[in-house]
């Protein structure tokens, strides 16, 4: 598990093609100090990313297994059903932009994770 600390409002998640990685972040959310842990897992049978966050100080669980649907020509917030957590703060952002040179799936699948990048941060 990695450790990133984070003063910036947005941030890239470090991704590799491991069907399981965790990672933990400090960010500044809705100006409140929020230290995250993260899960992305890959699941072989749907062919899909999922993602799931956890409150790194209490534990707690906060969103689970979100499936990574990329951003198209608007931004795609996976984690705006999510709003009224942290005492109607939120989670922040996430979601989800291909590159250029990305395959033909729409959204990241078996071992594209890398050709997408996945941004998280404050509340767009």
């Amino acid at each position: 598990m990695s450790d990133f600390s984070q003063v910036s409002p947005y941030i890239l998640l470090p991704t590799t093609e491991d069907a399981r990685q965790m990672f933990s972040l400090s960010m500044t959310l809705e100006g409140d100090p929020f230290e995250a842990r993260f899960e992305l897992r890959y699941f072989p049978a749907p062919d899909r990313w999922m993602v799931s966050l956890w409150d790194h100080a209490s534990g707690e669980l906060l969103a689970n297994q979100i499936p990574l649907i990329c951003s198209y020509g608007e931004v795609n917030d996976l984690f705006a059903p999510f709003r009224c957590l942290r005492g109607g703060k939120g989670l922040g952002s996430l979601w989800v932009m291909r590159a250029v040179d990305a395959p033909n799936t729409p959204d990241p699948a078996g071992t594209t994770l890398k050709q997408f990048s996945i941004i998280y941060g404050n509340r767009l």
